[in-house]
């Protein structure tokens, strides 16, 4: 065996503790989607927890509510010290708001990355209120700033239920290579097992073997099968099969991973309509989501790798990954405002309890949270 398959077995044993053997990255340099953080140890026990197994109790609950907010508030420290520190160096401490307040908060908000649309809609809020002199200090300005991000965020809260009077629901996941994609899958599945559903998924990302590896490993772990084809195997033919399996057997939840090459090439999008033509031929209505996963720390271009994707598509859904890793975290307030597609998860750490439903008040007041 060289060198480099040790290393590369050496990696997997480390990181699942499996013996797989990686696959090299894309000859076009895009990355991998290997993830390393984000593939650590699962929940212990999570993949076969049932819900009649815990019996919580209102303290319990409590406990648990408290400590699950607690982790938001940590997942959003770098996001928090981004945006919301940068408000509060212009705003807090003055006794008064002075004439150039207004300037200044141009330039926090646009050097923010929450897009520069939001950004002038925030700024002219503000200084709106600031001529009717409805803002009378600065503390008012923030409280203010908060409550307009709130309302931006609140309209577009939707948690995905999945297979809710349909049998099997099925999900498309689309993204570029490297946004948590393949992660993102595993730990909704996990989820989803773990409430006593029938999971699938289907790897097909058949344009880079190191996908179909990674999600048969995600598999394994959390005991649920995959469909997958031949290497570089057409991924329409791929989901075909994976559709007649999921009806054959009675699966509740089908979860599809797919290419994810750059968002900007086109054939990519035209792969991934003949996908979804492929999916509705097998069962009508289907895919019930199509769910783009966006990488916080990709800043403004997630921006557009929304729109994107959204045209070509469209989106039903999003999922919001890695924000405890960035300072780039207010694209969300951008992205939510400006194509108002469904929130369903945001994902602001490592374990599989990170990947949390989407709930506009728990993330604002962990955003405007005192404590770092």
């Amino acid at each position: 065996m060289s060198e480099e398959k040790q290393d590369k077995k050496r990696f997997f044993s480390r990181i699942f503790g499996i013996d797989k053997t990686a696959v090299a990255e894309e000859a076009t340099g895009t990355a991998s989607e290997a993830e390393t953080p984000e593939l650590r140890e699962p929940e212990p026990g999570l993949e076969t927890m049932r819900p009649a197994e815990v019996e919580p109790t209102a303290d319990t609950e409590s406990k648990g509510e408290e400590q699950d907010f607690t982790r938001l508030v940590a997942g959003l420290s770098k996001t928090r010290s981004g945006f919301v520190r940068s408000l509060d160096k212009i705003l807090l401490g003055q006794k008064e708001l002075d004439a150039g307040i207004a300037s200044r908060l141009e330039e926090a908000l646009v050097r923010a990355d929450i897009g520069v649309k939001t950004a002038y809609e925030l700024l002219e809020s503000v200084t709106d209120r600031l001529k009717r002199k409805e803002l009378a200090d600065p503390s008012a300005v923030m409280a203010h700033l908060k409550a307009v991000i709130f309302d931006i965020l609140s309209r577009v809260e939707s948690p995905l239920r999945a297979g809710e009077g349909l049998q099997p629901f099925v999900v498309m996941v689309v993204g570029v290579n490297g946004s948590g994609k393949t992660t993102t899958i595993a730990k909704i599945a996990a989820r989803n097992q773990a409430a006593g559903r029938k999971v699938l998924l289907v790897a097909g990302d058949t344009f880079r073997a190191a996908a179909v590896d990674q999600i048969e490993v995600w598999a394994e772990r959390i005991g649920c099968p995959v469909v997958k084809g031949k290497d570089k195997a057409d991924p329409s033919s791929v989901v075909f099969e994976g559709m007649q399996q999921a009806m054959d057997q009675g699966i509740h939840l089908v979860l599809v991973d797919t290419a994810g090459r750059l968002h900007t090439r086109v054939p990519l999008m035209d792969q991934l309509k003949k996908i979804r033509r492929t999916m509705e031929k097998q069962l009508p209505g289907a895919p019930h989501e199509t769910l783009l996963v966006i990488d916080a720390s990709t800043g403004q271009n997630a921006i557009l790798q929304a729109k994107t994707f959204n045209e070509a598509l469209p989106i039903t859904g999003l999922a919001l990954t890695k924000l405890d890793g960035t300072s780039k975290g207010g694209v969300f307030v951008g992205i939510s405002n400006e194509l108002k597609i469904p929130v369903r998860y945001i994902g602001v750490g490592e374990k599989m309890h990170d990947l949390r439903d989407f709930k506009a008040r728990d993330f604002v007041e962990a955003l405007f949270a005192e404590k770092d």
